[in-house]
């Protein structure tokens, strides 16, 4: 899959293409309708698919500090859109300049003259443009004048997660800020993923016989509620079932939030400096601040030993 980050990365000489754009984050079950849509007719179409997504997020240029927890950074939107088998994504860098182009100077410049677009395929509430005056109607309008189709894909799946509303990147913030990974990765279609390098803590976890990696993660991450939770621990691409400690370490007075995983029986990992992934699967219980250290590590044998059953043969 080709990577461009602005405009000019895009080869002078791309063909037509179908395209959909969107910020895309987490690239969830209702996202994923919209990008497979787009796969299979450029296929049919015998034409390369692109995604197109921003960076920062918009809401970030428009009201600074407004930044909503991110579901996942850019690089693994990339690898998720690829899975879909997307032929190309391109980033737009997001600018105060590029925040008040009309919807129509938005649709020259990439649509048009940039992508040369055949396709483009979005989604009902797709809104582009300065103030987001931009709507699928007017595209629709634009691409009978500019050689292009619009399609419209109904994105609006349901379920169980959060009592059945619509599939959201806002409904995932919402179920993983409480700590819901059953809902959150119901939406997802896959585990909820904080990345992040391993940096050197206080180290207590060792010092007790759990020793875990210390993940600092990526700004603006979603991390769930305070609590503990089975999933994995991914580093140098080797997936390893952990339990994943989010808090403050009561017990000890800790003062910073901090995101820890223990890797189930690894002895000897060297993880510093490294790059990992921690996946949630699910929620086991609350933070808590025990009143000896006997009792916390009754307590640490119990979550590790539940997490080794969650997380058998998943």
């Amino acid at each position: 899959m080709q990577r461009w980050r602005g405009l000019e990365e895009i080869p002078g000489d791309w063909g037509r293409s179908v395209v959909t754009i969107g910020s895309f984050d987490g690239v969830h079950r209702g996202h994923q309708l919209i990008i497979g849509r787009a796969v299979e007719r450029a296929r049919e179409l015998g034409l390369p698919s692109v995604v197109v997504t921003f960076d920062p997020h918009p809401r970030e240029v428009i009201r600074p500090g407004s930044h909503p927890p991110l579901l996942a950074p850019h690089p693994r939107r990339a690898e998720l859109v690829a899975e879909l088998g997307v032929d190309a994504v391109l980033v737009l860098p997001f600018t105060t300049e590029f925040s008040q182009e009309s919807p129509e100077t938005f649709v020259r410049q990439v649509l048009v003259d940039a992508l040369r677009a055949r396709v483009v395929i979005e989604g009902p509430n797709f809104r582009f443009g300065h103030r987001a005056a931009g709507d699928v109607e007017l595209l629709g309008g634009l691409g009978r004048a500019d050689d292009f189709e619009v399609e419209v894909v109904d994105l609006q799946v349901s379920g169980a997660a959060g009592d059945g509303q619509p599939f959201s990147s806002s409904l995932i913030r919402r179920l993983v800020e409480t700590g819901d990974m059953a809902g959150a990765n119901e939406v997802l279609g896959r585990p909820h993923r904080v990345e992040g390098e391993v940096v050197r803590g206080a180290q207590r976890g060792r010092e007790l016989g759990y020793p875990t990696a210390n993940v600092q993660t990526v700004p603006h991450s979603a991390i769930p509620a305070d609590g503990v939770y089975a999933g994995w621990l991914t580093a140098d691409g080797e997936r390893m079932p952990a339990a994943i400690s989010v808090g403050t370490n009561p017990t000890f007075d800790g003062t910073d939030r901090t995101v820890e995983a223990y890797a189930i029986d690894r002895v000897g990992l060297d993880l510093y400096g490294l790059h990992v992934a921690v996946d949630f699967l699910a929620y086991l219980r609350g933070m808590e601040k025990f009143d000896s250290i006997d009792a916390l590590l009754d307590r640490m044998a119990d979550d590790v030993k539940r997490a080794r059953e969650l997380t058998d043969g998943v």
